[in-house]
């Protein structure tokens, strides 16, 4: 099997990483689904030391762009925690119909669980340079704009766009780069 550029290998650099919700069900039109997200992030950055550079997160996916210890161990706990809390959430809702589209989704070989919540995988790419850190932001950031959802980026409330238009952001990110 072929290398992918997509992979993790400098654990301790940071990346932008793209977390998708299972054939792009539009998980996050809640508030109380975007905090389960919110809440996984900043948790990781008071106790498993993450830095967030930045975050966008839409209907059915989000982008960030953060460092870590060990990137490539820490990234999987996080889906896993946060897909264990959504499925909790919309069990408690009785969102049968969603419910049953992350059953229906499901991959075969994923035996071990009834629901999948994540595509696999998170498309990792190197931040290699301020640059390229600044051109992921810039994307992240104009994401929503260009979905024609907002006029400018730091009006969609669920980015860090915010943070580095000098407001005040849902959760503090990584500036100093």
């Amino acid at each position: 099997m072929g290398r992918s550029r997509y992979s993790i290998r400098e654990t301790q650099a940071p990346h932008f990483l793209t977390c998708t919700v299972i054939n792009w069900i539009p998980l996050f039109t809640r508030p109380q689904t975007v905090d389960i997200i919110l809440n996984a992030l900043q948790y990781r950055q008071q106790h498993n030391g993450w830095k967030v550079y930045g975050y966008v997160i839409l209907e059915n996916h989000l982008h960030l762009i953060v460092q870590a210890d060990d990137l490539l161990a820490e990234l999987p706990l996080f889906k896993s925690y946060t897909a264990r809390q959504l499925i909790d959430y919309l069990k408690e809702c009785r969102a049968e119909r969603v419910l049953k589209q992350m059953a229906f989704f499901r991959k075969a070989h994923k035996l071990d669980r009834e629901y999948q919540c994540w595509e696999e995988g998170s498309h990792p790419q190197l931040i290699q340079n301020a640059e390229m850190l600044r051109q992921k932001l810039d994307y992240i950031h104009f994401n929503p704009v260009k979905r024609g959802y907002v006029d400018k980026p730091e009006h969609w409330r669920y980015s860090s766009a915010r943070n580095y238009a000098g407001l005040e952001g849902l959760m503090p990110v990584f500036m100093d780069w």
